[in-house]
Order: structure tokens, then sequence, then C-alpha cells
């Protein structure tokens, strides 16, 4: 995403551009590169804390469909602004561009926080993130299904080193905690997979609208989704039955977790391009393992250490060699 202004500068006719002496120039770009990669790491800390905070609010008593209602309450009106603020000075949406985005709302972050959410219930904070991880070799298979996109040996290969280390992980918690396990870890991957078919559809869309006013829009239907979901299936009045310690991390969720790494990760991808933001977003999985056992109690074995490094080292080999085939 880029943004620039709207006018541009006059010379003079024989006026010689000005240059930056080479050193400040390689400063300049040191600078915006270390921002850059510290935007994305905060981002993905950020972002690996939803998994946390859910579920410490289970602990209260709550269900799925209140706890995200509460979390997509409280960032609406940050989505609306920034839908807003992208918006501003640009054309109307057609019928069709609003159809795309409430559809592209609908699947990629009201269906899958809702399937994230509820697969929470069952399955570790741990595993959660690594199953979530898996996102880009999800968005090559539905490439290759849709498009018949082909696949690089390294690709493949980053494919199998990662998966195996979710296997590994998930075995060891279902001789832990059950079969519930099983359930758990299919909702969370249900949910990388709706996520991962929103960014497969996305790219037009994207192309047309810009990547901010797309999240704004996109996410604040998604929004409203969530809020008819709750008035549906449950009674009005039981709003006031929730827990204010609920409502208290509901609020950190929406804003710490939610809307403030977006934004995070939008400016890091302007200094350093997507491909390294990803890469940076490797914490994710190690910052969520740390919090979950030294916040929730989690337990941390040789199993999930090493299905972890599993999953963090295929997904580096599968970027790198999806890196490469792009250059």
């Amino acid at each position: 995403m880029r943004f620039c202004g709207g006018g541009g500068l006059k010379h003079a006719p024989h006026a010689e551009p000005a240059t930056a002496h080479p050193r400040q120039a390689g400063t300049g770009a040191g600078q915006a590169r270390t921002a850059g990669l510290l935007l994305a790491i905060f981002g993905a800390i950020a972002f690996s804390g939803k998994a946390i905070i859910v579920k410490l609010a289970y602990r209260y008593g709550v269900d799925a469909v209140t706890l995200i209602m509460l979390r997509m309450l409280f960032a609406l009106p940050i989505f609306a602004a920034m839908g807003w603020w992208a918006s501003r000075g640009k054309p109307p949406l057609s019928l069709r561009d609003w159809l795309g985005v409430v559809g592209l709302g609908f699947c990629g972050y009201y269906l899958s926080s809702f399937l994230d959410f509820a697969g929470l219930q069952f399955i570790s904070a741990s595993l959660e993130r690594l199953i979530l991880y898996l996102n880009p070799t999800l968005v090559l298979l539905l490439a290759w299904l849709l498009y018949r996109k082909s696949f690089a040996r390294r690709q493949l290969a980053g494919m199998a080193i990662s998966y195996c280390g979710v296997v590994l992980v998930f075995g060891h918690e279902v001789q832990i905690a059950g079969p519930s396990t099983a359930l758990g870890a299919a909702l969370v991957f249900s949910s990388a997979v709706t996520y991962a078919i929103y960014l497969v559809y996305s790219g037009q869309l994207v192309r047309r609208l810009g990547s901010l006013r797309l999240v704004g829009l996109a996410t604040s239907s998604a929004c409203l989704f969530c809020l008819l979901q709750y008035a549906v299936l449950r009674p009005l009045g039981a709003v006031f039955e929730i827990a204010p310690q609920v409502v208290w991390l509901s609020v950190l969720n929406a804003t710490l977790c939610t809307a403030v790494p977006v934004l995070l990760v939008m400016m890091a991808i302007e200094r350093i391009g997507p491909a390294l933001a990803a890469q940076s977003g490797m914490v994710g999985p190690l910052s969520t393992i740390m919090m979950g056992v030294l916040i929730l109690g989690e337990p941390f074995t040789a199993w999930i250490g090493a299905g972890t490094v599993l999953v963090i080292a295929g997904i580096f080999v599968f970027s790198r060699a999806s890196s490469a085939g792009m250059g």
C-alpha cells in the first residue's frame, strides 16, 4: 500500500536535482528498515495476544457468540473511521464493489473470527496460533485449486515441514486434553481456510479500492454481522449479565489485539515490503506460546517446542521459496 501526495515539484529549466549524500541516504534507508521491522514485530506480538485474551475471557463463563460480539462492538468505531478516512476524495463504490466488500467481510473477518473463537474453547492458545500460521500454505493451495498455479519443490518441502510440526503438537495435545482437541483444531483450521479464501479473492478489490479502504469497510461489515448474530441467537437482556472482566478484556482485544496490529502491519509493509513483514511475523507463534505459559499457565513441553520449531522453519522455507519464485 502506497500513499502519495497530490502535488508535484516544478524544477527550473536548468536546475540540477538535489541529491542526498550517500551516507545520509543509507542512514535514512537503514532507519526506515529498522522502524519497519519493529512495527512488524510489535504487530505480530499484538495479534498473538488475541488468543490469550480470549482464553482468559472464557474463564468467566462467556460463550463464543457473546465474546466475538463484544470484540466487534468495540472495534466497529475504529474500523468505520478507518474506512471513512481511506474513502475521502475517492469515487463511491459501485454495487458490485459493495457486494464484494460485504462478501469478503463475511468470509474473512466474521466467519473466520467466529470459527477461531469457537475453536479456542477446546485447544490451547499455542496450538491455535500454530494452525493459523499455516495460512500462507493454504493461500497457495487455494491458488492451485482455483487457478492451477504450480508449486516449487522448496514450497512443497516447507509445507511438509510445517504441517508435520502442527501434527506433532496436535497429537501431544490430544493425549492430554482428549477428543475435544480434534473439534477445536478443526474449527481453527476452518478459520484459517476462510481467511485464506478472503486473501485469494481480495486481490482485485485491493487494487481498485486500496488495502486500507478495503480493510476498513470489510471489517466494519463483519462487525455488523457479529452484532446481528448476537441479536438473533441471544436475548438482548443477556448483555447486562456479562461479567465486567469480560467487557474490559474485550475492549483490550478490540484495540490492542485487533485494530492496532492492523495499522502496525500496514505501516511495516510500507517500509519493508510484504515479504519481510511476513517473515518478521514469525515471532507471533513464539510470543503466543510464551504468553500462554506465563499468563494462562499452559504447559511447555519438548513436543510443543519441537512442533513450533518445525512450523516456523517450514514457513520460513516456504516464504523464501515463494519470494524467489516471484523475483
